[in-house]
């Protein structure tokens, strides 16, 4: 395993300036996906999914061509959507129902996204390493998504 380490509050910093004043979803979820993308080492997809008819689709993302759509309650994505919980997953090969968007995939996090309390969507990432994702990884990312999700409250789309 290759130990990162990410400087999570400099992230936290530039999103809050990046998007302060923002009035569209999309877009902080664009320059939300690019800049964690641009902060994060050993990942080999990044971006978000939402909810829409019942199931994930495809939202703003960095990266090879994903899976669309998802169930939930399907692979990492829509569990952690039904179960409303970060999953951080050190070899998603041992997941039940993993979702094989990328075979170079190899770990995983996602975390769910919340708008006035409701998951709305979620951030996926992966990793071409197993077990790149760290406990301090999950407590950083989490917080990213509390700064993400005040500002979503404040769009009008």
């Amino acid at each position: 395993m290759t130990q990162t380490t990410t400087n999570y509050k400099s992230i936290q910093q530039q999103l809050e300036g990046l998007n302060a004043d923002e009035k569209y979803m999309i877009t902080l979820l664009s320059n939300t996906s690019a800049l964690l993308n641009e902060n994060l080492s050993n990942i080999n997809w990044l971006g978000f999914y939402l909810i829409e008819d019942g199931q994930l689709i495809l939202g703003p993302f960095q990266g090879r061509p994903a899976c669309t759509p998802i169930q939930i309650g399907k692979g990492v994505c829509g569990t952690s959507v039904e179960k409303d919980i970060t999953q951080r997953v050190d070899d998603v090969h041992a997941f039940p129902g993993h979702i094989a968007c990328d075979a170079r995939s190899q770990s995983e996090i996602v975390i769910p996204m919340h708008r006035n309390g409701e998951v709305i969507g979620l951030l996926d990432i992966d990793a071409p390493i197993k077990e790149r994702f760290t406990v301090d990884d999950q407590v950083g990312l989490e917080s990213i998504m509390k700064i993400l999700e005040k500002q979503i409250a404040q769009t009008v789309k």
